[in-house]
């Protein structure tokens, strides 16, 4: 399929091997242009795309191209322009503070996968699009909807950090101090992890077999949730990079160092964070707004809508209803939130449930008795506490407290949660 451009090149050399692979898939039109004219060149035809083919020479046309992209962005509703820069090392492009979300690639790198990573940035930039154009449909036609949030996604991306040689300590610390960190100590273990948390990226680090790292990449290959997915290799299994380029477009051999090497990385993580929030968001203009965008559980009034309704139907028909909270005290923002993602893929279908303002999460099972709930409420307390990591990045740290209450006959609504919470919030 043919990539609708434009797209700029910009380069004060031809940058041949660029244009030809852009145009071997069809990718049209396409404009070059030098450093001294890019601005201009990028106000005349605004890019769905841009490729850095060599670094920027001065500081003035980095500020320049940055701000014409800055400005195009802002009329299109902020809608995100990948940005790839070819780089003359493993480090980030100079001046990379100017543009909006610039990703980096070897110059040594074949320009096919520069074009496939390109792909992954438009594959992005048109589920925004699709986002901001489903957001305004809706607006128009009067509906109340959540706002896209604003803060960096970082605030909320996660990485798995697997390895268990000399790297692994330095790496688990200077990603942490960027992202939240899942540690691995095994391939089993990050294969778990790929299952069970929302995960924006990976870093393999060394103590591991050749063998043992290709297979893990034969995994993600081979899986289409994974496609774009971060990946990061760290030492002497760095060769894998180009056996499973054309599968993994973000797949790269990371610089030595763990600051370089996250520093490397980082964009990228950030750029599929910013995509993951858009598919939660999308999932909430799908259902008009009853799913939380940041949580994935129920809306907060519309939990305790569905609750009154839950209610009201069990006492006619005489069903067992019952109701857990999961207090997490200790959770920073980004632990709740993954904590909440997580519940919502362990319920069952004929359960909801939705986060309160202090972090806690309630929970309805429906046609369940207290024992029956119990045993369910056991098991995401266990995969809760086994599975999240808090700020600090401790196993096991995150305190799943629960509290249960099934429904009695002479129950309504208030004292059914009254006791579950010590503060019962306010139904909606």
């Amino acid at each position: 399929m043919a990539l609708q451009g434009p797209f700029a090149v910009i380069a004060d050399r031809p940058a041949r091997d660029v244009v030809e692979a852009l145009r071997a898939v069809g990718a049209y039109p396409i404009i070059e242009s030098r450093w001294a004219d890019a601005r201009a060149a990028i106000q005349a035809r605004p890019p769905q795309a841009v490729v850095l083919a060599e670094p920027c020479p001065e500081r003035t046309r980095a500020v320049a191209l940055g701000e014409a992209l800055a400005a195009q962005a802002e009329q299109d509703g902020g809608l995100f322009v990948p940005v790839i820069a070819r780089t003359r090392d493993d480090t980030a492009p100079r001046f990379a503070d100017c543009f909006p979300e610039i990703l980096a690639i070897a110059a040594k790198a074949p320009a096919d996968r520069l074009v496939r990573r390109l792909t992954a940035g438009l594959r992005v930039r048109t589920l925004h699009a699709t986002v901001l154009r489903r957001m305004s449909t809706l607006a128009a036609r009067g509906k109340e909807l959540p706002d896209l949030p604003s803060a960096d996604p970082l605030e909320e991306a996660s990485v798995i950090v697997a390895g268990r040689g000399r790297s692994y300590p330095s790496l688990c610390t200077a990603a942490g101090e960027r992202v939240g960190v899942i540690g691995a100590l095994t391939v089993e273990g990050a294969a778990r992890a790929l299952k069970s948390r929302d995960v924006d990226g990976m870093i393999i680090g060394d103590g591991f077999g050749t063998r043992v790292v290709e297979a893990l990449l034969t995994a993600l290959a081979e899986d289409p949730r994974f496609r774009d997915l971060p990946v990061g290799i760290v030492g002497r299994h760095s060769g894998l990079a180009d056996s499973f380029a054309a599968a993994l477009p973000n797949l790269e051999r990371i610089a030595d160092g763990a600051e370089r090497a996250i520093d490397q990385l980082l964009p990228y993580i950030r750029v599929h964070a910013f995509a993951r929030r858009l598919k939660r968001m999308l999932g909430s203009l799908d259902a008009k707004g009853v799913i939380d965008p940041d949580t994935g559980l129920l809306a907060n009034a519309v939990f305790w809508r569905d609750l009154n309704r839950a209610v009201d139907e069990a006492e006619k028909r005489g069903a067992s209803l019952s109701i857990a909270r999961f207090s997490l005290p200790a959770a920073d923002r980004r632990t709740s939130l993954e904590a909440a993602r997580l519940v919502g893929k362990l319920m069952r279908q004929v359960d909801f449930a939705c986060q309160e303002a202090d972090k806690s999460i309630f929970t309805v099972f429906t046609e369940t008795d207290l024992r029956s709930a119990h045993v369910v409420a056991r098991r995401i307390a266990s995969v809760l506490k086994n599975a999240m990591l808090t700020a600090d990045g401790k196993r096991g740290g995150v305190d799943a407290a629960v509290t249960l209450a099934t429904l009695k006959p002479s129950d309504n609504i208030e004292s059914l949660v009254a006791r579950v919470a010590e503060e019962p919030p306010k139904p909606a």
